[in-house]
């Protein structure tokens, strides 16, 4: 028998299945760290916007919002409340349908 027929079928993906696989949660925190010390408030300020808008672009992803058009602003801040973080400004909205382009 070959080895090949021994290894198990992989489970099916969303983009393999033929019907739509459910997610669990779109979203779960990852463990803090501290930032390093010494860097300009401004760095600090765009570092954790850009992580912020990361974040929201990938809940937007689990939620099946795949264009930046799809993304309006209060489908964004919708997604932030849903994901348990502060409801974002005009310019990390602005980010996070930069990032939802950037994809494809």
């Amino acid at each position: 028998m070959p080895a090949a027929a021994l290894k198990p079928k992989p489970l099916p993906t969303q983009s393999t299945a033929k019907r739509s696989v459910p997610l669990d949660l779109p979203y779960t925190p990852v463990q803090k760290r501290p930032l390093p010390a010494g860097r300009p408030r401004e760095w600090y300020v765009r570092h954790n916007r850009r992580l912020k808008a990361m974040r929201l672009a990938i809940a937007l992803l689990d939620l099946g919002v795949y264009l930046p058009g799809q993304a309006r602003d209060e489908t964004i801040r919708a997604a932030a409340e849903l994901i348990g973080v502060h409801p974002p400004s005009d310019t990390t909205c602005r980010m996070v349908r930069a990032l939802l382009r950037s994809t494809r």
